[in-house]
């Protein structure tokens, strides 16, 4: 599959997942909505990685321990929190900025140098939130708006140290797609326990809004969204391919306008550029180091 179709299905993909979430949210606590959709993409990738031969155990359990609190579990706990309080076309932007906290913990967990392309990336990022959330916390303060803004950055944080933890399987040999298989197997585990040490019931909502929602998440955002990101990533590199979190916090907002009746105002529309442009800023190649990495012969 060439890379142009893998960045689009992954950007149409994660774009239209956050209102995935949104349709999840009321019929059962979030807790175990989040079990359903982890559960069943970890057996759909378990089990198909299995029947394809490629399904083995991973160098350090404990990183993938790790990867499973991080991305397949409590950082969804935070977003479907914060998707019950905000328009998720904004908790999509929130999200987006996942490049920056990535930075911060690669300077925290790794040694590596923040560079002054990092620090204009994130006080545009910043910038546009400000202005993004400006009338909801500054000119009419709403609570939900805070709470949603904050359960959001929470969950944002909570990916990107689940980032770091896939960054040591990496390193150890363990490849991606097999870390997030086991993962996604010991994050179902982690949310069953919390469901039952909280005694939330577990009952399947019989909505077909809810059940196309939890199948679209499971199946397309979990299984196929992570299988076509990580194919990107091995095609063009983790740079590149970062530019689909530029791309869908748009296709979210669009979904989120149509769907939810979010209503744009003039500093919203400012923030939300502002927000993308932060994005953009800490992708973008300088010119020279583009044409340094540029093979001979390259068109």
């Amino acid at each position: 599959m060439n890379s142009t179709l893998l960045f689009l299905i992954t950007v149409f993909i994660w774009g239209t997942s956050w209102i995935g979430i949104a349709l999840q949210i009321g019929p059962v606590p979030v807790g175990v909505s989040v079990l359903y959709r982890i559960a069943l993409a970890a057996v759909l990738l378990l089990l198909g990685l299995a029947a394809m031969g490629r399904l083995r155990r991973p160098a350090q359990w404990r990183f993938v321990a790790l990867q499973a609190l991080c991305l397949f579990s409590l950082n969804f706990i935070a977003l479907y929190n914060a998707a019950m309080l905000i328009p998720s076309g904004l908790l999509s932007v929130v999200f987006s900025l996942a490049s920056i906290f990535n930075a911060l913990n690669a300077r925290l967990f790794f040694g590596e140098r923040i560079t002054a392309r990092v620090l204009l990336a994130g006080g545009i990022g910043v910038t546009g939130l400000v202005l993004l959330f400006w009338e909801g916390l500054a000119i009419s303060f709403d609570p939900d708006t805070l709470r949603g803004l904050g359960w959001a950055a929470l969950g944002t944080m909570i990916f990107s140290w689940g980032n770091m933890a896939s960054r040591r399987n990496s390193a150890a040999g363990t490849p991606p797609i097999i870390a997030n298989a086991w993962g996604m197997g010991i994050g179902a585990l982690v949310l069953l326990g919390l469901a039952l040490a909280t005694g939330q019931t577990l009952t399947l909502p019989q909505s077909p809004v809810y059940l196309a929602a939890l199948l679209y998440l499971a199946v397309f955002a979990s299984v196929i969204g992570f299988t076509t990101y990580l194919m990107l990533v091995s095609q063009i590199g983790s740079a590149q391919a970062g530019y689909a979190t530029v791309m869908f916090p748009i296709v979210a907002l669009a979904v989120s306008t149509v769907f939810e009746g979010y209503v744009w105002t003039p500093t919203a529309m400012l923030g939300a550029g502002l927000a993308l442009l932060g994005n953009v800023v800490m992708f973008a190649q300088p010119r020279r180091k583009r044409a340094a990495a540029a093979p001979p012969g390259a068109a």
